[in-house]
């Protein structure tokens, strides 16, 4: 009976330490709570967890920098981000100027995302033109990212950081709050931002400003940020601030990975998120417009993940 036993032990031990080895863990590098890219990010690693035998978790950092090092580091496995960020932080220009982060990968085009500058509603503001002499959010010390997506859409409408009254924030969720205050007139979010509807609930109404769409407006933008482009969106019931149509600046959100990822890992990644966009959809709204037809494209500067690479050219999807 005793022997018995003891060989039950053994093979049950054999089976946890089996399955412990089994189950792989990984982490979606993120912005604070409350913010698109940590809601994103919470829907994919839902997901992975769902479909795959992996432990994903999200993983909050203060900003993009500290989100793009803790990948390019091997400290985080994936992050969400900016296109423009991403070739900005493999090339070692601009907020990261003090070397190439080279181990930054693609995985995937996840979709686009538009972004502006929103305003209380009474507040009197009604285009980029008019935040002349108003109080704009600044700093951006914690999320620097922010000096230059502000930047560039206050372009489109002729307004500098000198027209501006400038209010230094450390970062987006600070300056939602500041904003929410009182003592800031204007700032940006991503379109469908938990952190907007939380703000239009609490000051009686938010509104986003349109961008101008002509030819000159968009040679502004494009000097601050060279992948952005223009777009329509339109009013949804889980977006906060946009009551008709307008035009609003937009970036694509990509799927970031380290190369240190191993390429089954990646390749099982970028699987799990494409054949399962109803239920992140489900989970976050935006991911309805993420394609399924077009999910690489060609960046300046950016080299794909060799795990994507073999899953895109499985299902005929890899841009040549």
């Amino acid at each position: 009976m005793k022997k018995t036993l003891t060989t039950l032990a053994t093979a049950l031990s054999l089976a946890l330490l089996s399955h412990g080895a089994s189950a792989q863990m990984l982490s979606l590098a993120t912005p604070p709570q409350g913010s698109v890219w940590n809601t994103m990010s919470t829907a994919v690693a839902n997901v992975i967890r769902a479909k795959e035998n992996v432990n994903a978790l999200v993983q909050p950092y203060s900003g993009n920098r500290a989100m793009m090092d803790a990948v390019d580091q091997g400290l985080a496995e994936f992050a969400i981000n900016d296109v423009n960020d991403v070739i900005i932080a493999a090339r070692g220009s601009d907020d990261y100027d003090d070397r190439p982060r080279s181990n930054l990968r693609v995985a995937m085009v996840i979709n686009p995302q538009p972004i502006g500058i929103f305003v209380r509603r009474d507040a009197g503001i009604d285009t980029i033109a008019d935040l002349a002499g108003k109080r704009v959010a600044s700093g951006w010390n914690a999320f620097p990212l922010g000096r230059s997506h502000m930047e560039a859409m206050m372009a489109t409408g002729g307004v500098s950081w000198d027209d501006v009254q400038q209010v230094p924030v450390p970062d987006l969720i600070r300056a939602a709050d500041t904003l929410a205050s009182g003592r800031l007139d204007a700032t940006f979010f991503a379109v469908g931002g938990p952190k907007v509807a939380e703000v239009d609930a609490s000051v009686g109404g938010v509104k986003f400003l349109p961008v101008p769409t002509d030819e000159a407006a968009q040679e502004a933008m494009l000097k601050v940020r060279p992948a952005f482009y223009i777009t329509e969106v339109y009013p949804a019931p889980h977006i906060a601030g946009i009551d008709e149509p307008i035009a609003m600046v937009t970036w694509d959100n990509v799927l970031v990975v380290g190369k240190h990822v191993p390429d089954e890992q990646v390749y099982k990644t970028v699987s799990a998120i494409l054949e399962n966009k109803d239920e992140l959809s489900a989970i976050f709204p935006g991911f309805r417009t993420m394609s399924l037809d077009e999910p690489s494209k060609a960046y300046p500067g950016l080299e794909y993940h060799p795990g994507a690479v073999r899953y895109f050219k499985e299902k005929g999807l890899w841009h040549e």
